[in-house]
């Protein structure tokens, strides 16, 4: 920790530091009692889309389709003791994924056409973790100058265990159209059937026209559909509201003065910004933090496969 005028404030902390312990203070916290990591690789996902009349076409005509980036958008979670095993609980999680897609649809002069569509994809996954016993409720109740508090005592919550998922960007691996001689091919669900908070992400997308767009037949042979392959990393916890004993030092009281930004002068802003040296000339693989340790491991893995291959 940093030290002003021999008192002990926020920063790294020192072994002189320890001694500086002024109290045992008790905190309301999220504890974390359990938690997992997931790497998981969602393969042939389906994609649904909003316009599904429009988007059709589109799939008809193109000849390939690439899945440009990926984003979760909402995240659901459902948790239920386990049974006969107390203090676990599994945790069911539906993961709302939205998907960007260049579609390449030629045209009559001979030209390709790129179209891009938003859709979604859906992945389901069930995991246990222990979040331990007890079922309390919390009421508070504010203090008010005139009479009596307001309202008296409220529920605020209890401490049963919540879920908390955290994800990073997906990786948008691969993308490919699907095509299906099943007569009893079912394409009819749609974005306009998931929960409205989701349904509202997508915004309604214009109709192109298409060369012989009319030609269509809807038939029983030939129905397509786009599945994506989804790279998604995440971590599950599982948590409970609690009370700590730590130790403090005193209150965290701000050693430093605010910085804003004149609207005077705001070249003088910008003055204070480095040149983006980076932008302009990307650093070399030796200068890429990690780049060389991904090599190695690359062909490690590849020698290790091949290796593989012919003890078989």
């Amino acid at each position: 920790m940093g030290h002003e005028n021999d008192r002990v404030v926020a920063g790294l902390i020192s072994e002189r530091d320890l001694c500086k312990i002024r109290e045992a203070v008790c905190i309301q916290v999220e504890k974390i009692f359990d938690s997992c990591r997931e790497k998981d690789c969602i393969e042939d996902a389906r994609v649904l889309f909003k316009n599904t009349e429009s988007i059709r076409k589109i799939i008809h005509r193109a000849i390939n389709v690439k899945a440009k980036r990926a984003e979760v958008v909402d995240v659901y979670s459902d948790i239920e003791p386990v049974p006969f095993k107390r203090g676990f609980y599994t945790v069911d999680i539906k993961f709302f994924i939205r998907v960007e897609l260049d579609f390449f649809v030629p045209r009559e002069n001979g030209s390709t056409r790129i179209i891009t569509r938003k859709g979604l994809v859906l992945f389901d996954k069930k995991v246990i973790l222990f979040g331990s016993e007890g079922s309390v409720k919390i009421f508070k109740a504010h203090f008010s100058k005139c009479g009596a508090d307001d309202e008296g005592s409220r529920l605020q919550q209890d401490n049963l265990p919540f879920s908390k998922i955290e994800v990073a960007d997906p990786i948008a691996l691969s993308a490919r159209i699907q095509e299906s001689c099943d007569k009893y091919f079912d394409d009819c669900c749609n974005i306009e059937k998931m929960p409205r908070s989701v349904c509202n992400l997508f915004g309604d997308e214009e109709d192109v026209d298409l060369d012989d767009a009319d030609d269509i037949v809807e038939d029983e042979f030939g129905r397509r559909r786009v599945l994506v392959t989804v790279g998604l990393f995440s971590i599950i916890k599982l948590a409970r509201l609690v009370q700590l004993l730590i130790p403090a030092f005193d209150f965290c009281v701000p050693n430093k003065e605010c910085v804003a930004s004149t609207e005077d002068d705001p070249c003088e802003l910008f003055d204070t910004i480095e040149f983006p040296v980076d932008e302009f000339f990307p650093p070399q693989i030796f200068d890429f933090p990690g780049a060389l340790e991904a090599v190695k491991e690359m062909q490690e893995g590849i020698e290790g496969n091949k290796n593989n291959s012919f003890g078989e």
